[in-house]
């Protein structure tokens, strides 16, 4: 599968485009006032401890306290199990007994802040460069499931060892973009890795609470390291100066990459060369059309994120269950598509058109699995529940597309739909009948949207006549162009 990279450098702001196919499949999007905070290095201070949640709260210097959940607190004996947190090592340890108030703390961003809650942290340190993870307070090897050849897993592992001095602190994760290097690469990560750490650890020492201590590459660089890898062929930058920066980074740490980062120097945008723009402009959309004449539905909530698949215009060749079938299978490509582009994360239940036989549910099932193969984050798929619905999980490490680039509509407040005209004229009419029983007036004026006005003239002007004379005063009415359709007021004069 051939894949390109797409970087277009703004302003204020960068975007990375993973394309494979001529087909976006995820999107980057890094702003000068909201940069990601995932992978930062603080040191913190504890502002309170909640023995209740099992947590404790912590100023990092940000807007809102970090969250810090016992399970993320790595102890001294932890180092015992390859540096697992409490959690992971089965210990069930009190918080108060590894925090205290006041207390100062070397943390990491697991998560950027979403919504209303402040960033999840954890002590367990991870640093990563182009084939290894650091873990300073970790030990040994280990090898990436996404490198499933034995023999080659070994021969990594067998490189990393011969490097890892046994006397030394810290543990390695290989990456997956080790896959084929050298012994001297994971030698020169490792060196960087190691002088990285000793500088970090002796700024934590000087440095004081609430400040950051340190901070990822940004997300030109952070592509060529996290998300560009043997598979992609070519990398086109449409900024000299970061073309020059990835270009440098690139020799430096991944010499193999540098013959595939391209300047794009044409007038032509080159998010609008490929169609990028368009493709950000549907993923925004609830519905999204499949080939076959079907569609498929997705609805993001603070909770979770539901997906619905039908049929719609599809109608088949054979029979009903052939039509269902198809249009499911179709459906599992589209979904880890847009999964992926709009960066949806949490729960999320996949309500695919009931089939009947268990064999086409399987497949289903398993079509889901391989087209999700290729996605970064972590996702698992749980068994069918009884009402025939697919229950899932993605990792959730920062905002979904549709958090980053939109707000909750003003006129309905995030609701997703507005009162319909003629519920709102019933809405004035009793507006004008409650005023009237209250207040003493020589006449009233109604302004409303333009609609409503138009409907309260035609076919409520009888209602209007009538209340007219029950409150033996004129109603006048008049058009307000700012105001939303459900929006009104009711004067006396």
């Amino acid at each position: 599968m051939t894949a390109e990279v797409l970087i277009n450098v703004g302003p204020r702001e960068v975007r990375a485009a993973l394309v494979e196919e001529g087909v976006l499949q995820e999107l980057l999007i890094e702003r000068v006032n909201h940069r990601g905070l995932i992978s930062n290095i603080y040191k913190g201070r504890v502002s309170r401890v909640l023995p209740g949640m099992q947590a404790a709260f912590i100023d990092i210097g940000l807007e809102r306290a970090a969250f810090l959940h016992a399970s993320d607190i790595v102890q001294p004996s932890d180092a015992e199990n390859g540096g697992e947190s409490a959690h992971a090592s089965g210990k069930d340890s009190e918080i108060q007994s590894l925090v205290s108030e006041g207390g100062e703390l070397f943390v990491q961003v697991l998560k950027d802040p979403l919504g209303t809650k402040g960033a999840r942290l954890t002590t367990f340190i991870t640093i990563p460069s182009r084939y290894l993870v650091f873990m300073p307070k970790g030990h040994g090897v280990g090898i990436s499931a996404r490198i499933e050849d034995e023999v080659e897993r070994q021969r990594l592992r067998d490189a990393a060892l011969t490097y890892a001095k046994p006397d030394e602190p810290g543990g390695y994760i290989v990456r997956t973009a080790a896959e084929g290097a050298p012994p001297d690469a994971l030698r020169a990560d490792m060196l960087f890795l190691q002088r990285l750490w000793s500088v970090l650890s002796e700024k934590s020492v000087t440095i004081k609470p609430g400040n950051l201590v340190h901070e990822d590459l940004p997300l030109t660089l952070r592509v060529l390291r996290d998300v560009v890898s043997s598979g992609v062929e070519k990398v086109s930058v449409d900024h000299p100066e970061s073309f020059d920066r990835m270009l440098e980074f690139a020799k430096t740490f991944m010499p193999e990459l540098a013959d595939r980062i391209q300047l794009y120097d044409s007038e032509r945008p080159l998010f609008d060369l490929y169609g990028v723009e368009d493709e950000i402009q549907r993923s925004l959309d609830r519905k999204v059309p499949l080939k076959s004449g079907g569609y498929v539905i997705f609805d993001q909530t603070e909770a979770m994120t539901t997906i619905d698949v039908n049929t719609g215009a599809y109608v088949g060749h054979r029979n009903l269950e052939e039509t269902i079938f198809r249009t499911n299978l179709e459906a599992t490509v589209a979904i880890a598509r847009q999964l992926r582009l709009r960066n949806l994360g949490g729960i999320i239940i996949i309500d695919f058109i009931d089939m009947q036989e268990e064999e086409h549910r399987r497949q289903v099932r398993q079509a889901l699995e391989k087209a999700l193969d290729g996605d970064h984050a972590k996702t698992h798929i749980s068994s069918v529940s009884p009402l025939g619905l697919v229950e899932m999980t993605r990792k959730r490490t920062r905002e979904s597309l549709e958090h980053v680039l939109c707000v909750a509509c003003p006129t309905c407040e995030g609701r997703g739909f507005v009162k319909t005209v003629e519920t709102v004229c019933y809405e004035i009419f009793r507006e004008i009948l409650r005023q009237a029983r209250q207040f003493q007036f020589q006449e009233m004026m109604v302004l409303a949207h333009q609609d409503v006005i138009e409907r309260l003239l035609d076919e409520e002007s009888a209602a209007l006549a009538e209340l007219e004379v029950f409150t033996r005063k004129p109603i006048r009415l008049q058009t307000e162009a700012l105001y939303n359709q459900d929006q009104y007021d009711v004067v006396l004069m």
